[in-house]
C-alpha cells in the first residue's frame, strides 16, 4: 500500500476570494500579523501495490482528470 498526499493550490495571479475572507476573519478575531491567506485542498490517498512510479502516474491522472482544475490550479504529489 502506498500512501500519498496531494496538495492543490490556486496558481499565482488567480484571485482567491475565500482566502481573502479567511484573512479578513482572522483580522476580525484580533490576529493582525497575518499578511495574506491563500486557501487550497489536501487529499490523502492510498494506492494498492508498491510500485511508486506507477502510483505517481495514477495520481497524476487523478489530478488532471478530477482533483485539480489545471487551468487555475497547481498540484503537488507527495508519496510517503
Amino acid at each position: 500500500m502506498i500512501k500519498a498526499r496531494i496538495v492543490v493550490t490556486l496558481k499565482t495571479g488567480v484571485l482567491d476570494p475565500q482566502g481573502k475572507a479567511i484573512e479578513s476573519a482572522l483580522q476580525s478575531f484580533g490576529i493582525q500579523d497575518v499578511g495574506s491567506v491563500r486557501q487550497g485542498k489536501v487529499f490523502d490517498v492510498e494506492i494498492a501495490g508498491s510500485d511508486k512510479p506507477q502510483a505517481e502516474t495514477t495520481l497524476k491522472a487523478a489530478c488532471e482528470k478530477l482533483l485539480a482544475n489545471t487551468v487555475i490550479e497547481n498540484y503537488e504529489i507527495e508519496i510517503a
